[in-house]
């Protein structure tokens, strides 16, 4: 208690993302993946779409495909980087994710996860998860 706490945005706390080609194999997913020490890889699709493709997607489809094209999530929700950070819990509370690409004006510029805000709670509004 007594601490002074910030507004912070998603832009304050996002990390750079990992961009690969949606035709990348899951082998090769898994080695950056592992090389890289993340949990998810995004692709532009044909639409400009963004996709993304998780830990859990590969580890649920190893063996049964090939490219991450056929496991990866089309279309991922994505949030701006002029949002608030409440907003991003916001919407991976209602959706049931953990990372979310993040665009300024529909360029991806980062990725914001779970850990990042966790990493980051003690500077944020105290009651900003439990509203």
């Amino acid at each position: 208690m007594g601490g002074t706490c910030i507004v912070m945005f998603v832009k304050d706390i996002m990390k750079r993302p990992v961009v690969v080609d949606r035709r990348t194999s899951l082998e090769e997913a898994a080695k950056i993946m592992k090389e890289r020490k993340i949990g998810s890889l995004l692709a532009y699709l044909k639409n400009k779409s963004i996709g993304i493709v998780t830990e859990g997607d590969l580890t649920r489809n190893f063996g049964k495909h090939e490219e991450i094209s056929q496991i990866m999530k089309p279309k991922a929700i994505t949030i701006e980087a002029d949002e608030r950070v409440e907003g991003a819990v916001e919407i991976m509370k209602e959706n049931k994710i953990k990372r979310l690409p993040v665009t300024d004006k529909g360029e991806l510029v980062g990725i914001i996860t779970s850990s990042e805000i966790i990493a980051n709670f003690e500077d944020l509004e105290e009651d900003f998860i439990f509203d």
